[in-house]
């Protein structure tokens, strides 16, 4: 049995990785300093044996005792609306929390893997977006944050595998969805789906033919742990290439909640991405990995949870 460190493994992705690994047998140190992560997310595997939490800031440092096997780096804000709150801990965390996360593993001999976003591709030139694309992001606007820092991770662990020869990978995570999402997060299918359970307007911004491809947790979990035990340095696309309009989305998500909202246009955020699709060859050849769980289904079970979990939209049944 194998030991993970997990850096933000009490948030959204964090905790369905540490219960898909202490299902697959692993011992999971999670860490968090639940500045957008909770307990909560993870309460339900506190009794569990081989699961440890500790509260802690990586960017402060990271000490873990005995051996290591695999570090994966999640920690970060990860909507628009935490980092846009947070623009100096998403840079800090993306770079010195980096740095402290690679430290442990060239100090343990670990295999790291880097949770990096699509977007580094900004708001992309090239469709669909493969790894090979560069991408097109504005370092100086609100985004500037989350992208350059995710770009910056990317840098500094290719830097750690060339300087230190540590065993690193990176993944670049496509809209994922899914339980645990927090319905004031900002980003569209918590948004929608909460919207839609009220009965509030569903608020898409602009015109919504903007494209989004979005991919159920269990299929993104599935990808990533491949790509940790593949050693494939990456980086590697991780998403799923339906790629549907944020109007449809919010469609979609009205319809399966049976909800009588209306649709409400609201300003687009500055440098909002047109259009965002990966290009999963790499993953389907190097991983034999591709998404498997139909979106309506993953949406119906992620509006299930929403339903079940009433006190998380601020209401009772």
């Amino acid at each position: 049995m194998g030991r993970t460190v997990v850096t933000g493994g009490a948030g959204f992705l964090g905790s369905h990785l540490c219960e898909r690994l202490l299902a697959d047998g692993e011992e999971v140190l999670c860490l968090d300093n639940f500045v957008t992560g909770t307990p909560a997310n993870v309460a339900h595997l506190l009794e569990r044996p081989g699961f440890r939490l500790v509260r802690a800031d990586v960017t402060d440092y990271i000490h873990v005792p005995g051996p290591v096997d695999t570090v994966l780096h999640f920690a970060s804000p990860a909507s628009p609306i935490d980092y846009l709150q947070l623009p100096i801990e998403t840079m800090k965390v993306g770079s010195i929390g980096t740095l402290h996360a690679l430290g442990l593993a060239r100090e343990k001999g670990s295999r790291f893997l880097l949770a990096s976003t699509s977007e580094t591709y900004g708001d992309p030139q090239v469709h669909p977006q493969p790894e090979s694309y560069w991408g097109h992001v504005n370092p100086v606007g609100p985004r500037g944050v989350y992208d350059e820092a995710k770009r910056f991770g990317e840098a500094l662990t290719m830097a750690y595998r060339r300087t230190h020869d540590v065993d690193t990978g990176i993944v670049r995570i496509f809209n994922t969805f899914g339980p645990r999402m927090r319905p004031n997060d900002g980003r569209a299918i918590p948004t929608f789906i909460r919207q839609a359970l009220v009965g509030e307007p569903i608020t898409v911004a602009g015109d919504g033919s903007q494209t989004r491809s979005i991919i159920y947790v269990d299929d993104l979990i599935e990808g990533i742990l491949r790509l940790v035990r593949s050693g494939l340095e990456g980086p590697v696309n991780v998403g799923n290439p339906h790629e549907l309009s944020m109007l449809d989305l919010a469609r979609w998500i009205r319809d399966l909640t049976g909800s009588s909202s209306q649709i409400e246009f609201v300003p687009r955020p500055q440098d909002d991405p047109s259009v965002r699709q990966p290009d999963i060859t790499l993953a389907r050849a190097k991983l034999d990995w591709e998404p498997t769980v139909p979106i309506e289904d993953g949406l119906s079970r992620t509006i299930e949870w929403f339903r079940q979990h009433d006190e998380v939209l601020g209401v009772t049944a």
